[in-house]
């Protein structure tokens, strides 16, 4: 099967274009570079997809594999736009910021923990790793990783600490 990057290249400007924004905009929205823009509007052939095309995909308001659908002939779906003051389902990142969604889409998933901080309040973390990583650094990140949450499960969490911020 095969994908027509010139599709979605012309998909993304079209995105672009109506929500009125420049390719800077879209290139700071996406946490890419402008060039980066510019390619994938350009539709240069790629073997596979790189990870900016998911971080340009939510940019715009695109649901996750609508770039995807556009390679592949298809249209892009766009977010659901439900109020905000609505509690988002479980498993459903609509509640989330922009840039916490994107990081959450690239790469493999490495590790994750629940941290309790004062009272109910806890810390969430997400520990991703890089697409193309060889096993042996993977080995690493974790190992760096282990380290760290070391570190975080040692913090004194009752609030009685005379560090602890007012």
């Amino acid at each position: 099967m095969s994908r027509d990057w010139v599709r979605l290249g012309h998909a993304i400007e079209t995105a672009r274009d109506a929500k009125g924004m420049t390719q800077v905009a879209l290139a700071e929205a996406a946490n890419v570079s402008e060039s980066t823009v510019q390619n994938l509007e350009a539709g240069k052939e790629r073997v596979r997809q790189p990870p900016s095309v998911k971080k340009v995909e939510a940019a715009l308001g695109w649901a996750p594999g609508s770039a995807d659908a556009v390679l592949a002939g298809g249209e892009p779906t766009p977010l659901s736009t439900a109020p905000s003051s609505e509690t988002p389902p479980v498993g459903d990142q609509a509640g989330l910021p922009l840039r916490i969604i994107q990081e959450l889409s690239d790469g493999p998933l490495l590790d994750t923990t629940v941290l309790p901080l004062s009272g109910d309040s806890r810390m969430v973390i997400v520990v991703k790793g890089s697409t193309d990583a060889s096993p042996e650094q993977i080995r690493r990140d974790l190992l760096a990783w282990a380290k760290a949450q070391s570190v975080l499960q040692d913090l004194d969490h009752d609030g009685d600490s005379s560090d602890s911020i007012n």
